[in-house]
């Protein structure tokens, strides 16, 4: 059946299809970063779409950071793109904190959000935890800020994991009040793009929780600046069952450590994780995990390196950023200045 509905009526129809995504630079990006975002970052940049990835680092002092920790992670962030395939020269790869923009949007829209919205965010309640009365400020509406992020180059695409979708959809509200408070149609409605087999890497250790670079377990994690040796001794380690491999992807359900080391697999080698059980069925862990190995080594090793040489120079990197807050700032300042016209301040100047 033929789609008979009229190109201006489709969403985001009048916006240039755009992608915008970051990623909070507090060190020790892992395999999970790699394969739920930078991996993907890299494949969109040729696809035809212009491609803006940010390093968040406004969003990284919403908790206390030692300067030069944040200095040094921001960096190894940026080296971490770039190694993963980002290549600065198709892609706008720039740290937050060097276009202004963000924060003066992120204040109008504060004003557009609303506090109930607020309240139903789950990672302030994770992060805050017990001592919310004690948390800052920012931790508690930085959601906002993020909106801005998005919103602030007219984005109509934003990869993230599907820890990230609500996030996603509460700046779609905040576009859609913004645009039904002033009678306009100026801020699209970007979508939230989950693709992959695993946009939710687990623990090595825990399959029922997120491969976080917090965990106090060293060995739950696989570290971007992990070396060969590191990378297959932990893939070896991780945590598993004493069962083979099932026929079929159906018989991973109840398996949740199986399940994330067959996804990892599927991932790193661009297919679907039915074609990798159908490969290993009947298989024990014994077979599979070096197999897993091997094939971690040699997509991440290369990165490891990459990303050692480029540390080697920083004040390149420091290059590349400020290149890149240029590039987003040219974008990113007339959205800004046509948002205060709309909210009826005054531009004088």
């Amino acid at each position: 059946m033929t789609d008979t509905t009229p190109t201006s009526a489709l969403p985001n129809a009048n916006f240039t299809r755009r992608v915008f995504s970051g990623i909070q630079p507090s060190g020790n990006l892992t395999l999970g970063n790699y394969l739920g975002a930078l991996k993907r970052f890299a494949q969109k940049q040729d696809e035809g779409i212009e491609t803006i990835y940010c390093l968040v680092d406004m969003h990284a002092i919403t908790v206390w950071q030692d300067p030069e920790k944040l200095r040094r992670a921001t960096r190894e962030a940026a080296a971490a793109f770039i190694a993963s395939g980002v290549d600065p020269s198709k892609s706008i790869l720039f740290n937050q904190s060097q276009v202004g923009a963000h924060a003066e949007l992120g204040w109008l829209l504060n004003c557009v959000a609303r506090l109930g919205w607020m309240n139903r965010m789950t990672q302030f309640k994770d992060k805050a935890g017990k001592n919310a009365e004690k948390a800052s400020l920012g931790l508690y509406a930085y959601p906002a800020l993020m909106a801005a992020d998005i919103l602030l180059y007219h984005t109509t695409e934003v990869p993230v994991g599907d820890d990230q979708k609500q996030h996603v959809e509460l700046t779609r509200d905040i576009a859609a009040k913004f645009n039904h408070d002033y009678g306009v149609e100026f801020f699209p409605a970007p979508e939230p793009v989950i693709e992959g087999a695993a946009t939710r890497v687990m623990s090595l250790r825990d399959g029922s929780k997120k491969m976080s670079k917090s965990d106090p377990s060293d060995a739950s994690r696989i570290n971007l600046t992990d070396d060969a040796d590191t990378i297959a001794k932990k893939i070896r380690k991780a945590t598993t069952d004493a069962e083979p491999l099932p026929e079929t992807i159906d018989g991973l359900k109840d398996r949740a450590e199986a399940k994330n080391l067959v996804n990892i697999y599927a991932a790193l080698s661009d297919r679907t994780a039915a074609d990798v059980v159908a490969e290993y069925a009947g298989q024990g862990f014994g077979t599979f995990k070096p197999a897993l190995a091997d094939l971690a080594v040699a997509q991440l090793a290369p990165i490891s390196g990459e990303m050692n040489r480029l540390m080697q120079d920083p004040a390149e990197i420091d290059r590349i950023l400020g290149k890149g807050a240029a590039q987003a700032d040219a974008i990113a300042r007339p959205i800004l200045e046509k948002t205060y016209e709309i909210m009826g301040m005054v531009r004088s100047r």
